[in-house]
């Protein structure tokens, strides 16, 4: 066998992406709000970008010498060579070519719309100002600060005892024991809201029990069935439960109710975070005398322009280097054109982001007019491929423009998400959007017996009674897409006179 090194030439094509391409691309997957924030961000690195115009500039861009025109008369345009521009490129250029406005007729009362609201205080900082009031050493509020610190998003304490020893020797060089922590545990579980700290489901719910007054009807029985027979009471087995309690239907439906009805699973949910974010519509749709109108939101399409006055900072530095009479900062150059250069692509960037967002937006809206129209059980099958296909443009654009955006119609806000689905054949032949089967399925399971709740087959057989062909293994993919328990943990106790009551 030859050893000899072989050498081979081959052609590879690759695609790169140039940084204009990557910005957009990632300004594209913002939503309105977060590209509010991008913006700010921007502006305040670049003192070449502006929002908006004053009334001084204004007033500039309406007396703009022959000097000016002259100097946009030698615009160069060869796109090729954009990276090579002098200051004259910088000076060649108005905010009518790198700066755009809102498109004309857009509702600016929208740019008032919901915008994200602080919370008065997050749950975190309600802790705290209830554990002043406890009156705690300097060991035990450093344990108290780090239980607070450990507490996720649902109000759980899932870090272990050990875990949070460790870091207080670490941090604070205390050495305390696991005693000590379960004490001051104990009162950080005493605070409000109830629930709090627990470290899994029982111990939150058994907390809120056991604030309850002893006189709660099914406060007892529920306490006793989560200490000693929860494993009976997650899987529903009313026979033992009622057997093992000593108890009939009536007290244990009462029991459940309790639990049910009157306790929280996350305490801590819808409090935790420091501010609380309200959907902003991207887009707005209404069909007029016959047409649909799709309005970008104003916040889409802010006013921005590269500064007159950097413009005549470049100007000045112009005739200085023509001169020769003094010498030019060249530093202050180079920097005066890496902004220049970043505003531009921002800007551009920008303008482009909006007018894919809008085609994307008069696509869905071509494929779901019904639902435009009609609201609600008009949404036809549609994935990302159809929309891109109408648009010519890549599927991962449209995937990236649907996330996390919002539309407002008359019928209300929907995420873009909503609008895509695969369909199903009814048994006429006819295809169906799944979020429709979805929809029946959720009727039928809302409707059912609880004494006897249905199987997957007998959900399957009671659709296809509805029109939707549709196989078990479908069935039960979309139920747990609902949320929906299987049949034995949907069975709910009904004492007799409801019964007679629901058949009546």
């Amino acid at each position: 066998m030859s050893n000899a090194l072989e050498l081979k030439q081959e052609q590879e094509l690759q695609q790169k992406l140039s940084p204009q391409q990557i910005q957009y691309i990632k300004l594209l997957q913002l939503d309105t709000f977060d590209l509010e924030r991008r913006i700010e961000e921007e502006l305040e690195e670049n003192p070449l970008l502006q929002e908006g115009l004053g009334e001084e500039e204004q007033r500039e861009e309406e007396e703009i010498d022959a000097t000016a025109e002259e100097m946009e008369n030698e615009l160069e345009t060869d796109d090729e060579e954009e990276e090579d521009f002098d200051v004259e490129d910088l000076l060649n250029n108005t905010d009518d070519m790198y700066g755009y406005n809102a498109k004309p007729g857009y509702q600016g009362d929208e740019e008032d719309r919901d915008r994200p609201m602080p919370a008065d205080q997050s749950l975190p900082e309600q802790l705290q100002e209830q554990i002043s009031f406890l009156n705690l050493d300097e060991a035990d509020q450093i344990i108290a600060d780090q239980i607070i610190g450990s507490i996720d998003e649902d109000g759980y304490l899932k870090r272990e005892i050990d875990s949070i020893l460790d870091d207080i020797l670490f941090n604070h060089g205390i050495e305390v024991t696991e005693e000590d922590v379960e004490a001051v545990l104990r009162q950080v579980q005493s605070l409000d809201p109830a629930g709090i700290a627990a470290r899994d489901l029982r111990e939150c719910l058994l907390l809120q029990l056991y604030r309850m007054p002893q006189d709660v009807e099914g406060r007892d029985t529920a306490i006793a069935m989560l200490e000693d027979h929860y494993e009976a009471f997650t899987k529903k087995h009313f026979d033992k439960l009622e057997k093992r309690l000593g108890v009939d239907d009536r007290e244990l439906k009462t029991a459940f109710d309790l639990i049910r009805q009157r306790l929280d699973p996350k305490p801590g949910e819808g409090e935790f975070s420091e501010q609380t974010n309200y959907i902003t519509p991207d887009f707005s749709v209404r069909y007029v005398d016959g047409e649909f109108v799709i309005t970008l939101n104003g916040r889409n399409a802010p006013d921005l322009h590269i500064s007159r006055h950097y413009r005549k900072m470049l100007e000045k530095l112009k005739k200085q280097k023509e001169s020769d009479a003094q010498e030019v900062d060249e530093e202050t150059e180079e920097f005066l054109k890496d902004k220049f250069s970043s505003a531009q692509w921002f800007i551009d960037s920008i303008n482009q982001r909006r007018h894919t967002m809008y085609l994307v937006m008069d696509a869905i809206v071509q494929l779901q007019e019904d639902f435009f129209r009609y609201g609600e059980g008009n949404l036809k099958p549609m994935i990302l491929k159809d929309v891109a296909e109408i648009i010519d443009m890549d599927i991962s654009t449209v995937s990236r423009v649907v996330n996390g955006k919002y539309v407002q119609t008359e019928w209300g806000v929907y995420e873009l998400k909503y609008f895509f689905s695969e369909g199903l054949e009814t048994v006429d032949g006819e295809e169906v959007s799944n979020k429709e089967v979805k929809a029946e399925l959720q009727r039928i399971v809302d409707a059912e017996d609880k004494t006897d709740p249905m199987s997957d087959s007998d959900l399957a057989d009671a659709l296809e009674e509805k029109g939707f062909k549709i196989a078990r293994r479908t069935v039960s993919k979309y139920r747990k897409q609902l949320g929906i328990p299987v049949a034995r943990l949907r069975r709910e106790i009904v004492l007799d006179e409801e019964a007679e009551g629901q058949e009546a």
